[in-house]
């Protein structure tokens, strides 16, 4: 899930875009090499993790599996959980009206195709 404030993604498209292509770029890495990603990870990142650790958490995590779901069933089924337990007052579909915007995903889904 990645979550933008409405002001910065309005004011500034091109960096919202890039930023996600970088997003969904390093998402390809870790579903193409998880041993390389696991390795940035503990030499870079986190030199206390263990790397097997790392790897095998990479390697479980369904990195490839984005194209796959449709993020605006997703936020339907969490604003629907979030309304029926009283978090929200707004209905699932107005979220998905009023507070989502797929160009970004949709043209790099084109843009990035494997």
């Amino acid at each position: 899930m990645v979550v933008g404030n409405r002001e910065y993604v309005q004011k500034h498209p091109v960096a919202t875009k890039r930023a996600l292509r970088a997003i969904l770029k390093a998402n390809s890495i870790c579903a193409l090499e998880p041993a390389r990603s696991a390795r940035t990870l503990v030499d870079k990142w986190y030199p206390a993790t263990n790397y097997d650790y790392a790897l095998q958490t990479i390697k479980e995590i369904p990195y490839g599996n984005w194209r796959e779901y449709d993020p605006e069933d997703t936020v339907r089924f969490y604003a629907l959980r979030m309304n029926e337990v009283g978090m929200i007052k707004s209905s699932p579909q107005k979220i998905i009206s009023q507070g989502t915007d797929w160009r970004f995903l949709k043209d790099l889904k084109k843009e990035l195709k494997a």
